[in-house]
């Protein structure tokens, strides 16, 4: 029985924690560029706007969802 965990999967939680880090970095460049911009209430309003329109179009497609599966 082999208890060890082998380079594959390594490879892969390095491959997962540099995503993450690089996707944080561009998330917190995002967010200071837009502070350096628009100052606070524009960032704030940015990012407002870019959270409603996500959720309205998860929702829509969700409805649609919900709709084929009464059919």
């Amino acid at each position: 029985m082999n208890d060890e965990l082998g380079a594959g999967f390594w490879f892969k939680i390095i491959g997962i924690v540099a995503a993450f880090a690089i996707g944080c970095v561009l998330i917190f460049w995002l967010i200071g560029a837009a502070w350096v911009r628009w100052g606070a209430l524009g960032t704030l309003l940015f990012f407002s706007i870019v959270a409603l329109t996500y959720g309205y179009l998860y929702d829509r497609r969700q409805a649609r969802r919900y709709k084929d599966l009464e059919a």
